[in-house]
């Protein structure tokens, strides 16, 4: 099985490279990786012998799941340098320049030789894997090295490759992580019905990540300005289905309202569709002045790295993904005590079914359906207030997982 397993990623790796002469981010995961043996090298002699601990992220969403443990990590234990990894070009992009890091680099393909160059340059402390990194032969080399690898903000589905009766092999592979710290109950009990003890249901340290977000939200004055008095609906990472649920709101709707409309990608030809899409004028980000700001009704945002701030301005949010792949980030918007919207395909995250459950989010299907609540919402200041209070309590009672995760993994960092 060990053997398939490295088959199946060598065709993975041969898919990617036919792919890459009309797939961009196929291309863009071949050239990040081009030269990395010596680009990792390079980055760990920079560090100067120190002590390492490795983090590795799939994208920018588990970076984001990972930043406040580096820098818990790093406020207690100050000598560590850190090295963070990416499988995806898209979280490499945003992230290559992250402060806290010393070094951020691409994962290599996981086979036993590249895992073992790995482990031998970087020699890390210890190892954090975020949400459902799985990657085996790394797994292997930690385990025969003495170096724990610690998997975080885990998430189990009775569906997973895990709970398979074929998957005997990879249920195996997980005796090489030294401890899961879990994000819910329904987790702990899936890995412990393996056999597993090791188990800690910690929560998600999404949860600490935006409060830290929100805390030093930095000020847009433009967007203020855009902003007004108006009441705001904020759209974010959408996609042309979430778009279809706005849109006749923002034809038909009262002037009063004004909208800020953030897709998930922001290229040239995506924000050019999505201002046809429209029907009516509109300012991007990029163009806004003190001149239209205060005129424009619809701001579309077509720049990255700043949505999540953006919420603060808004009286309720959209979050795109739900009639596509898979729902976006809540949590940036519910943390400025914000309701939420989103399509149906929501069912893998579990935060999404809590604060439904809890009257702060709502699930819709149709434009009609998306206006009719959202009306009532801005309409209703004793109605908005209850739900918007249920939002913020639902962030709060859900802090603190990083202080946990910190504490159990206190002996591997002080040995």
């Amino acid at each position: 099985m060990h053997s398939l397993y490295t088959f199946s990623l060598r065709l993975y790796y041969l898919a990617l490279w036919i792919s890459s002469g009309f797939n961009a981010k196929a291309k863009a995961w071949l050239q990040g990786r081009r030269g990395w043996k010596e680009d990792l090298v390079e980055k760990v002699k920079a560090m100067a012998g120190a002590e390492v601990v490795w983090f590795h992220c799939a994208s920018l969403g588990e970076f984001e799941q990972g930043r406040p443990l580096i820098e818990e990590l790093l406020r207690r234990y100050p000598k560590y340098k850190i090295i963070v990894s990416f499988f995806s070009p898209s979280g490499y992009a945003i992230r290559s320049n992250y402060k806290h890091a010393d070094a951020v680099v691409y994962l290599p393909l996981d086979t036993v030789a590249n895992a073992k160059f790995w482990v031998d340059t970087v020699r890390p402390k210890a190892a954090f894997f975020i949400k459902y990194e799985y990657w085996f032969n790394f797994l292997s080399e930690l385990k025969q090295r003495g170096i724990p690898a610690v998997f975080v903000s885990a998430v189990f589905r009775q569906e997973s490759l895990f709970f398979q009766w074929y998957a005997g092999w990879f249920r195996a592979q997980l005796e090489n992580i030294q401890w899961f710290y879990v994000q819910n109950e329904n987790s702990g009990k899936l890995i412990q019905s393996l056999g597993f003890e090791n188990v800690t249901i910690s929560g998600d340290t999404r949860f600490d990540r935006v409060t830290a977000t929100a805390a030093d939200a930095g000020q847009f004055p433009l967007v203020k300005k855009f902003c007004g008095e108006a009441r705001i609906i904020i759209g974010g990472s959408t996609w042309p289905g979430d778009e279809a649920i706005l849109i006749p709101l923002i034809r038909s709707g009262p002037d009063t309202i004004r909208y800020i409309l953030a897709t998930h990608d922001v290229s040239p030809s995506r924000i050019y569709s999505l201002e046809n899409s429209l029907g009516m004028p509109s300012v991007r980000y990029s163009k806004l002045d003190d001149e239209n700001a205060g005129s424009a009704r619809i701001l579309i945002i077509d720049t990255i790295g700043i949505l999540s701030q953006l919420y603060q301005y808004a009286h309720l949010a959209y979050i795109g993904g739900a009639f596509g792949s898979g729902l976006h980030n809540i949590l940036e918007a519910v943390v400025f005590g914000l309701p939420v919207f989103f399509g149906p395909k929501h069912e893998k995250f579990w935060e999404a079914a809590a604060l439904i459950g809890k009257g702060g989010a709502f699930m819709v299907k149709t434009a009609d359906e998306f206006s009719g609540i959202a009306l009532e919402l801005l309409w209703d200041p004793a109605k908005y207030k209850q739900v918007s209070a249920a939002c913020s309590g639902f962030i709060k009672e859900n802090r603190g997982a990083t202080a946990l995760i910190m504490e159990g993994t206190a002996p591997l960092l002080n040995s």
